[in-house]
């Protein structure tokens, strides 16, 4: 990884482009923190790889006026920009070069890039979240990608410090059952209400099936699923009874 990190040379795009991401594998609240300095912004598109997606190269998820597709064309973290940012235009992309290109061409004037540390062959500036951890290994061994090279310049971010994270429980019901697809789901944990009666953990970007749904509905004897807008975007057509964990970011320190 030091290798090609120093092969790399940052091409110039023109245009002001800020990635956000950390550099351990797992959650770390890059979609929150993206989307609030995405809010700020006039004109902004938000590029990424758009994981579990069912399908290949470059799609536009949504221009400045509406959605161009579904959650199952563009994955899940790039349908809660679509929703959570009506201004702006979402691009997902194996190649975030080609994507860049096209965001300009679609007259936007700051890229966001959602976890693109390692694009070192792109000029840009690095966001860090800082995730706590006692194993400061590499992959395999430890928890992380890469390291924060000495000659690269980057901003660290710690949650509580310089930003806090703001939640609220939409259409809350007296016998919640929580399920989560998420990375790391018992940071979910503090901000749960007393009314969560159980919890199901999947894999993260799990694809869900109303039937299995239904089940935990039923066995739990639940009035609603809560679910995070991750899980939101993808079964928010099911017409299932949902509550949704609402988390926002409150950024201190840009």
């Amino acid at each position: 990884m030091y290798l090609r990190f120093k092969l790399k040379t940052p091409q110039d795009f023109g245009i002001q482009i800020i990635s956000v991401g950390n550099l351990t594998v797992g959650g770390s609240g890059k979609t929150p923190l993206v989307t609030a300095l995405a809010q700020k912004e006039k004109n902004p598109a938000i590029i990424l790889r758009g994981y579990g997606r069912d399908s290949k190269g470059m799609i536009v998820v949504k221009d400045r006026d509406s959605i161009l597709c579904d959650v199952k064309m563009s994955g899940d973290e790039a349908m809660i920009y679509a929703k959570k940012l009506p201004h702006a235009t979402v691009i997902v992309s194996e190649d975030r070069k080609v994507a860049i290109r096209k965001a300009k061409e679609l007259g936007c004037e700051i890229i966001f890039l959602d976890d693109a540390y390692s694009k070192h062959d792109i000029k840009k500036e690095d966001i860090i979240i800082d995730v706590a951890t006692k194993n400061s290994f590499c992959l395999p061994s430890g928890p992380y990608r890469e390291r924060l090279w000495h000659s690269k310049e980057a901003r660290v971010l710690r949650e509580d410090v310089d930003f806090v994270r703001e939640v609220c429980v939409v259409d809350a019901t007296q016998k919640m059952s929580l399920v989560t697809a998420i990375a790391r789901p018992q940071r979910l944990d503090k901000y749960l209400p007393n009314n969560v009666i159980a919890k199901h953990y999947f894999e993260d970007h799990h694809t869900y099936t109303k039937a299995e749904l239904e089940k935990i509905l039923r066995e739990d004897n639940a009035t609603s699923l809560l679910v995070t807008f991750k899980d939101y975007v993808k079964i928010e057509a099911f017409g299932i009874p949902l509550s949704l964990l609402d988390l926002e970011v409150k950024v201190s320190s840009l």
